[in-house]
Order: C-alpha cells, then structure tokens, then sequence
C-alpha cells in the first residue's frame, strides 16, 4: 500500500484512489463490474486495461465509499481472479465525471 494522504480515515473526506489490480482481470467483465460498483457508491473515475494485464482504477469520492470500493475490488466476488491490488491515496482533484471504462 502506498499512501501520500494525511487525511483521516473518516468520512466527508473527498479523496482519489487509484489501484492496480492485479490477476486475470481482462476480457472477463472486471471493468463492468468495477463500474458498476463505483456508480453504485457514488464515485467519479475509470477502470481501464493496462497492457501489462492489470487494470488501473482511478476512483474519486468519499473516502468511505473508495474505502468501500477497494474492499470489493479485493473481496473475491469480482469476475475473473484477483491475485494482488496496489492502491494509492492522493487529494481528490475534481476533474473526473462519471465512471467510465477504457
């Protein structure tokens, strides 16, 4: 886990996520899911395929509903098999809309 905000862990905390998952994660619906996820808690952001084979989340909102979202994101009901997610918590910046796959 790396983490470069100083916030607290509370809610009311508008902060951006981002998180590599790790696995067999492509052509299997991960993004999908993932997005609906995200819509679901209210969140702004992407879920896009890395050529590496992970897929790249960047999700912005409560921290409590990313919190939320990095829990299922690791939670073992995702489709296809996540081995590993690295995430990252930095200051919402405001300049996502909607949630979108790439």
């Amino acid at each position: 886990m790396v983490s470069t905000d100083s916030g607290s862990a509370g809610t009311g905390d508008v902060v951006r996520l981002t998180a590599w998952v790790e696995g067999f994660v492509q052509g299997v619906g991960f993004r999908w899911w993932t997005r609906s996820r995200a819509l679901e808690l209210g969140l702004v952001g992407s879920a896009r395929n890395l050529t590496d084979g992970r897929v790249a989340v960047v999700a912005e909102g409560d921290r409590a509903a990313c919190e939320a979202l990095l829990e299922a994101l690791r939670g073992g009901h995702a489709p296809g098999a996540v081995r590993q997610v690295v995430e990252q918590w930095t200051s919402a910046r405001g300049d996502l809309r909607g949630f979108v796959e790439g």
